[in-house]
């Protein structure tokens, strides 16, 4: 009696794609998109103004309910339990991406160097243009983060761009750049260096519509494209020599997931601040259910990002209440001893 194949084939009719996950994987999906709803719901039903989660589906769901909470949940709450979501998933991709590109399991945006630039150009947008509109700070933040992933690829090069270099100069770069950050708040105005430290702590607080519509473009575009690549980041993983001899193009496909991880991680940052450590537990937690192959281990590790952020920001909220605390703050507590464990059980 033969065991049942491991693996799923997965083929798009219209498109000359294919994918190949664990068998897990759709069953995994299933259960994490039921716990990333159900924090979301429970989320928007509490605050000072508590509304049942039944009340809470209905409204959403444009069924029958009371009006008298029609504005709570739809204006004031709900898009920040989205966004707070969105920016999971964005995080986790990017986490995702750098740790296959660097073959380095302790790899994040917020280690590398990305996050850093993407909140150098934030902070510099926050405190010398406090008049614009908050759409443009997905593209300075975007901007930035790409500015920071281009300054590591030419730094790191050399006949190539070694996954090691890459970390070191990302770690580097992370130090320049937050010491210019702490320049530009140091000698900001202080009614925009408040709003940029609050920023900087890593908050959904506040967040509307207005900062949910110029995040959403950016996870339409570059998540299914990062999720096209899986197969050649799995390639990659096997080495540079052995890729190129597989047919990879190497350095052309590096970039394109370098510039995922930007847009991605740049935006995430721009919308909700330095959240961090999403992008590095993420990843590991989806390696734990469904395998390395990061066909499946993207959208896994996405939905593990957005359960992480909201049920952050859902205890941020609870614990001290009516005191709410920025998730930044819980995702830190929860994210540096895991990092600290991850450095000893790789040392």
């Amino acid at each position: 009696m033969t065991s049942a194949k491991p693996w799923l084939s997965i083929r798009l009719r219209r498109f000359p794609i294919s994918f190949r996950v664990d068998r897990r994987v759709p069953i995994v999906l299933v259960l994490l998109a039921f716990v990333a709803l159900t924090s979301l719901v429970f989320n928007v039903s509490q605050g000072e103004y508590p509304v049942p989660p039944l009340q809470v589906v209905k409204t959403i769901l444009g069924l029958p309910a009371n009006p008298d909470y029609a504005f709570v949940i739809n204006t004031l709450r709900l898009p920040r339990a989205l966004v707070a979501l969105l920016v999971g998933m964005g995080l986790a991709t990017a986490g995702t991406i750098l740790q296959g590109l660097t073959r380095n399991p302790l790899a994040a945006p917020e280690i590398i160097g990305i996050n850093s630039g993407a909140s150098l150009v934030a902070v510099a947008f926050i405190v010398l243009l406090p008049g614009i509109a908050v759409g443009w700070l997905p593209v300075a933040a975007f901007l930035g983060g790409l500015g920071a992933a281009i300054a590591i690829y030419l730094l790191a090069w050399k006949q190539g761009s070694s996954p090691v270099r890459l970390i070191l100069v990302g770690i580097g770069l992370t130090a320049l750049t937050g010491s210019l950050t702490s320049l530009m708040i140091t000698f900001g105005e202080i009614y925009a260096v408040s709003q940029a430290l609050v920023w900087l702590t890593g908050s959904v607080y506040g967040r509307s519509w207005e900062h949910l519509w110029p995040l959403l473009p950016w996870l339409v575009v570059f998540m299914p494209l990062a999720l096209v690549l899986a197969r050649d980041l799995d390639t990659l993983n096997l080495g540079d020599h052995l890729a190129q001899g597989l047919g990879s193009r190497v350095e052309w496909t590096r970039s394109l997931l370098l510039l995922c991880t930007v847009a991605l991680a740049g935006t995430s940052v721009a919308t909700a601040g330095t959240i961090g450590f999403v992008g590095l537990m993420a990843p590991h937690l989806a390696r734990q259910f469904v395998g390395p192959s990061h066909a499946g281990l993207m959208p896994v590790a996405a939905l593990t990002g957005a359960c992480i952020v909201e049920l952050a920001d859902l205890a941020g909220r609870l614990l001290f209440a009516p005191i709410e605390l920025p998730c930044g703050v819980i995702t830190a507590v929860i994210g540096a001893p895991y990092f600290l464990w991850l450095l000893y059980r790789n040392s």
